[in-house]
């Protein structure tokens, strides 16, 4: 799969490559599974997940509406039946401001 040209398809923002990067290689093991590859936004479980691990614990985010920019990239991505896990965080972080946080010094 061709992870920026699935990216390119739902944010109309200049791509950050170098965080692009740098996410496609800390969410290596995670793409390489079947399994944890895509995000299904109609399981509760997952969205919880995404919440507490991606948004709380990987970019730091404490308040404002979580579950609503969740909702809001679940929405840009309603179109797709498979939505990748990258394209789905790069845009969380995207909206959030929080991409700095994939790009290496």
């Amino acid at each position: 799969m061709d992870h920026l040209a699935d990216l390119k398809k739902f944010t109309t923002k200049p791509i950050n490559e170098a965080a692009f990067a740098g996410m496609q290689k800390a969410y290596a093991l995670v793409m390489s599974k079947p399994d944890t590859r895509y995000v299904a936004c109609s399981d509760p479980a997952e969205i919880e997940r995404v919440r507490e691990n991606f948004l709380k614990k990987k970019l730091g985010l404490k308040s404002g509406d979580l579950d609503g920019s969740i909702k809001a990239v679940c929405e840009a991505m309603k179109a797709d039946r498979t939505k990748s896990r990258l394209t789905f965080y790069y845009l969380l972080a995207e909206h959030h401001g929080k991409l700095d946080l994939f790009v290496k010094a």
